[in-house]
């Protein structure tokens, strides 16, 4: 693959995640005018509607952690330029999300149904918030890194990759996860609460957790003290807003997904790392 082949890649990776993240946020709201959204779903026998919506979720958790894990990059890098190799992460994490919402299954009527005001409103608006927060946090470090575009255009103009910086930004001097705290506002903010959409919150919920430990023992492990000071100090997910001051001359990192500009290395949900 040449520089002009993965640019072009890089291009329609993008297209292809950033569709499949905004396919999937909708989808997590229920919105009617999806053929398919989490309240809905195609209709099938219990059993069979629950095996076929768990396995859809194991899928796109196992390749978002696996495809995130160093051993696994430097294997893809001897058949894989390295500048396409967060383009190819991102393009797959894309198409799961879009199968992910393609293939969900009804599994029942609502646990709760709340159409009081303004709770109703207030719901559908932290749903709105979480998933902005969760957005923004990907610009608050370096967006088209972590889609990786920025790496293509390096390729293209014959750049050396920059070496990578750690610095506390935005939401990020507050959580060290924001992204992951975004989605888990905007899997868990709904007014309407059906079977199915909590069982794709209460998996996903699962997920994250468990790729969050896998992210931060990964960072552990290659930023040393820097990143053990910055752990101290700042919580993961719920914002104390009381952080400690950085110990002197200690470099200090974001997050993981800030690593490698962002889903960073990401091995938690919705491109992280």
């Amino acid at each position: 693959m040449n520089r002009y082949g993965v640019l072009a890649f890089s291009l329609v990776s993008y297209a292809v995640g950033m569709g499949g993240l905004t396919y999937f946020l909708l989808f997590v709201g229920g919105w009617e005018f999806l053929p398919v959204s989490v309240d809905g779903g195609h209709a099938a026998p219990l059993p069979w509607a629950l095996a076929a919506n768990v396995a859809l979720i194991a899928l796109f958790a196992v390749q978002h952690s696996v495809m995130a894990r160093p051993w696994f990059k430097q294997r893809l890098y001897r058949v894989l330029p390295a500048a396409a190799e967060r383009s190819l992460y991102v393009l797959i994490s894309g198409a799961a999300l879009l199968l992910l919402a393609a293939g969900w299954h009804n599994l029942g009527g609502p646990l709760w149904d709340i159409q009081q005001q303004p709770w109703r409103l207030i719901l559908q608006v932290l749903y709105g918030l979480g998933w902005t927060l969760a957005i923004a946090s990907s610009f608050a470090i370096n967006h088209f890194e972590l889609f990786g575009v920025s790496q293509a255009v390096r390729n293209f103009r014959g750049d050396g990759e920059p070496r990578p910086s750690f610095m506390e930004r935005w939401f990020y001097r507050f959580v060290r996860h924001p992204l992951q705290s975004g989605v888990l506002i905007g899997l868990w903010a709904t007014p309407t609460m059906t079977m199915s959409h909590m069982l794709l919150a209460s998996l996903m919920t699962l997920y994250i957790f468990l790729a969050l430990q896998l992210e931060e023992r990964d960072l552990a492990v290659e930023l040393g003290e820097a990143y053990a000071d910055y752990r101290r100090r700042v919580p993961m997910l719920i914002p104390s807003f009381r952080t400690a001051a950085p110990q002197p001359a200690t470099p200090v990192a974001t997050s993981y997904a800030t690593r490698t500009a962002l889903a960073t290395d990401d091995s938690t949900v919705i491109f992280p790392s």
